[in-house]
């Protein structure tokens, strides 16, 4: 018994892990897309000076819970309610020196949204896009001019409709963002009844069902063929061809795994490329370089010849990115139009 209550005080003598600061989960979390600084890289810059003071707790802390979806930036709904706190403190700390949180009112703004769509396509559009859906690329440093910290944000986006209150989106239309190519709107000439009735269009987005990633569930293509595995290969590799796409090279799966004489010779993989498509699509998202080159995989198993592929539709869903889905459907038509000639 006394060897019992030796270990139970020995265990309770030891000092407790720490949870995780602000800083450590920004840097576990954010820093990827956010740099470490804040400063942006993948994403967008969060230390502009005009920003944080312009924005909320709550707005940053529903921006981190909830992303921005088909904009790359994911929801975070694995971290605590304690964490994303956390992390909202820490962004705090790059803060100007002596600059305060503007406070706003949670009183909804009431204005006329038929008007306000009219002044919305006259004044916002040009940047945000006709229907909100936001300037070209996701944010995304390859997909925006070098010169520009930010595109402009997709404003009927659900993440966002979500975290900024009425009252947020009319301060920004009031006072504009200094270090973005958003200007105050009152120094453009409209009348406080003008941007509320801006507001209230871009409220009604709200009423949209906004974007949502594919319903194909199948990440991987897969198509018998009626030929060897060497006839499937020599097929795939001219179909490739045929769809405006260099051959790269043609290898064993297991190569660089095993030594070549270990290597299985029922497993094949013949790699292709556009690079016009490609610099499109790595413009769009650098992870998509992930799956490139282009590929097919022709393997033998109990006499039946398959070729498979990874299936590009899944690409936007799985990378968060609505500006992947037209090219990963066109991708989708390749592949399969590929192991169809090839089968024939």
């Amino acid at each position: 018994m006394r060897v019992v209550w030796s270990l139970l005080l020995t265990v309770l003598a030891l000092p407790l892990a720490a949870a995780p600061g602000g800083g450590e989960l920004y840097a576990q979390n954010c820093a990827v897309c956010h740099g470490a600084d804040g400063r942006g890289g993948v994403g967008v810059p969060l230390a502009l000076p005009s920003f944080l003071p312009s924005v909320s707790d709550d707005y940053l802390a529903a921006t981190i819970r909830h992303g921005r979806p088909g904009r790359v930036m994911p929801a975070f709904t694995q971290l605590s309610n304690a964490e994303i706190q956390a992390i909202v403190a820490h962004l705090r700390s790059w803060m100007p020196p002596g600059s305060k949180v503007v406070t706003l009112s949670s009183q909804a703004v009431k204005g006329d949204v038929v008007r306000g769509k009219a002044l919305f396509a006259e004044r916002c559009a040009v940047c945000h896009g006709a229907n909100g859906e936001g300037g070209h690329g996701t944010g995304v440093t390859f997909s925006r001019p070098r010169d520009l910290p930010i595109i402009a944000p997709a404003l009927n986006n659900p993440g966002f409709l979500a975290a900024a209150s009425d009252q947020m989106i009319k301060t920004t239309l009031m006072n504009g963002r200094d270090g973005t190519p958003m200007v105050s709107f009152l120094q453009q000439g409209l009348s406080e009844r003008d941007i509320d009735d801006v507001v209230s269009y871009v409220r009604s987005f709200a009423a949209e069902a906004g974007w949502k990633p594919g319903n194909d569930d199948t990440p991987m293509l897969e198509m018998d063929s009626p030929y060897t595995l060497a006839e499937t290969v020599e097929a795939v590799k001219r179909a490739a061809v045929g769809k405006n796409f260099r051959i790269i090279r043609e290898q064993s799966l297991e190569n660089g795994l095993f030594a070549a004489t270990q290597e299985s010779k029922t497993a094949h993989i013949v790699y292709f490329c556009n690079f016009n498509f490609i610099n499109q699509a790595l413009a769009l998202d650098p992870r998509v370089g992930l799956f490139m080159p282009c590929r097919i995989t022709v393997v033998e198993r109990e006499g039946q010849v398959k070729m498979m592929s990874i299936n590009p539709k899944y690409l936007s869903r799985l990378f968060n990115n609505a500006e992947l889905d037209k090219p990963c459907e066109e991708m989708y038509q390749v592949y399969m139009g590929i192991m169809e000639e090839a089968s024939l």
